[in-house]
């Protein structure tokens, strides 16, 4: 059999080529999709929903299905198969899927029926005013409906393998496909849980302003918590930051600090899940706190859209999830491509676990400096928000869909190829 993965270059040299190499195919397919300046100019959405939909299916195919059943095939065809399978797979979930089987009872989890009412003109408002298709076409209702259910699912799928060890579908002699279903199944019951709490009645709130009042949904339940505002940034901010954590464990911490628990399962997930909750909640409060001390917050209050009223939570939250998306790079780039690489001998040792979480807070405060200060997000990317003052790149800088699309070069080439052509296999033995 094939003996163990090592570096094509050895390392330090292979991780700073990949680095390199995923930026560049990132950034060209960034400018080809999404760049306003580019040829198809899809910023922030559609794109936006479909990249997230794309990171949850290629989790489903990898994590849950193992590869299957692809997984015997070459590195680089089984990497080229799987990459058609999640384009072919995303279309199928968020158009028929969300679109038309979720459609034929939500509305407000399918765009084409949006448009299909604004286009008959049956979206009619209180005053009498008829909402045209193009109004309904900017809102994308749907389409942020569906992220926000991605948001939720990026934690609430894979925290089970990773918290969990797969229980319960694990331990069992369940064979692929069974066993990946199987796990599909119960985690879209915890994901649903989750958005009907979290993420529903935010578009409760939007539906109702727009009609009137809302019925069929709730509101907010949280302004009381958020400093005041309705919006489901409160939830990106500190669900984020659980999303960060739960990746650590597995990248770069090694499992750590879980590895102290040692409870069979149920109980060590759901120690480790309720510490999650509590842990992302806690960063981003400091996140609220720290914000203030390199945003001019005067400036920023000014440029607020006048739905906020001059209270500058929503923002505050949001950009709490931006600072957590900064880690990502760092993190998953430092883990699969630079080996753990810390001075500590031993890789599992909490030497190297503390000297990796600095080390990706600074990699964090760079990127960060790079995309707002030095203006990434701006001459980088197109992001036409770009253009003015700190305070305005800051409001509507949407770091997170620049971070989450650099990940996914990185994410394909780990999962579906299985790191090649920049690792290779031992010979065998």
């Amino acid at each position: 059999m094939a003996g163990e993965l090592r570096p094509r270059w050895g390392q330090p040299m292979t991780g700073i080529v990949t680095t390199i190499v995923f930026f560049l195919i990132a950034w060209v397919t960034w400018y080809i999709l999404s760049d306003p300046r580019g040829p198809v100019g899809w910023f922030p959405y559609p794109m936006v929903m479909i990249l997230a939909v794309m990171i949850l299916v290629g989790l489903w195919q990898h994590m849950f299905l193992g590869d299957w059943p692809f997984q015997k095939m070459s590195p680089a065809a089984r990497g080229v198969t799987m990459t058609i399978v999640n384009a072919a797979l995303t279309w199928f979930v968020i158009e028929v899927i969300f679109y038309r089987v979720f459609g034929m009872g939500f509305n407000f989890l399918s765009q084409s029926n949006i448009n299909a009412l604004a286009a008959a003109g049956a979206i009619v408002l209180p005053d009498g005013k008829i909402i045209t298709l193009e109004v309904m076409q900017k809102a994308h209702l749907a389409q942020s409906a569906i992220v926000g259910f991605v948001l939720i699912g990026f934690f609430s799928y894979p925290f089970v393998t990773i918290y969990f060890g797969k229980w319960p579908i694990r331990p069992s002699n369940l064979e692929q496909p069974a066993a990946g279903l199987a796990e599909i199944g119960w985690c879209s019951l915890l994901t649903l849980f989750f958005y009907v709490v979290l993420i529903v009645p935010f578009f409760g709130l939007v539906w109702g302003k727009m009609f009137g009042n809302s019925i069929g949904f709730n509101t907010p339940w949280w302004v009381g918590l958020s400093g005041g505002t309705p919006h489901v940034y409160w939830v990106f901010g500190w669900w984020e930051w659980m999303i960060i954590i739960l990746f650590m464990t597995p990248n770069v911490w090694r499992m750590k600090p879980w590895t102290l628990i040692k409870l069979p399962q149920p109980w060590k997930g759901l120690i480790s899940f309720c510490i999650t909750v509590v842990a992302g909640y806690i960063i981003a409060l400091i996140c609220l706190q720290l914000i203030p001390l390199w945003a001019d917050m005067e400036d920023v209050i000014k440029h607020l859209p006048a739905g906020d009223k001059g209270n500058p939570a929503r923002f505050l939250w949001i950009h709490s999830a931006e600072i957590a998306g900064m880690t990502l790079i760092p993190f998953l780039q430092w883990h699969h491509y630079f080996d753990d690489m810390s001075p500590a001998k031993n890789v599992d040792s909490w030497g190297g676990f503390w000297f990796r979480t600095v080390g990706v807070l600074i990699l964090t405060a760079v990127l960060y400096v790079c995309f707002y200060h030095l203006n990434f997000g701006h001459w980088g990317l197109g992001n036409h928000h770009m253009e003015h003052g700190l305070a305005e790149r800051f409001i509507n800088g949407e770091s997170l869909i620049w971070n989450f699309w650099w990940i996914i070069p990185l994410l394909w080439n780990e999962w579906f190829f299985h790191k090649w052509p920049f690792y290779v296999h031992d010979a065998h033995h």
